[in-house]
């Protein structure tokens, strides 16, 4: 794409939101607490992606205990 046209598209969308926020201020406002509590499930579900499932819980409760060089020679 060429350079004019992203700085010409961005001009617009600024212009754009800044029109929606002004002509909908009270309705996104007011949505506002409803999305803050629809935001906590996604979080839950997403966030919770690094931990590797049910069974990683287990692996590492059987090396609570142990120092990091008993591990280590294990």
């Amino acid at each position: 794409m060429d350079r004019r046209f992203k700085i010409t598209l961005a001009v617009f969308a600024v212009i754009a939101l800044f029109l929606l926020w002004g002509e909908h201020r009270v309705h996104l406002l007011g949505a506002l607490p409803w999305l803050i509590l629809l935001a906590c499930p996604f979080m839950h579900i997403f966030m919770h992606g690094g931990h590797g499932g049910h069974g990683h819980h287990n692996q590492h409760g059987s090396q609570h205990g142990k120092t990091g060089d008993q591990r280590d020679e294990q």
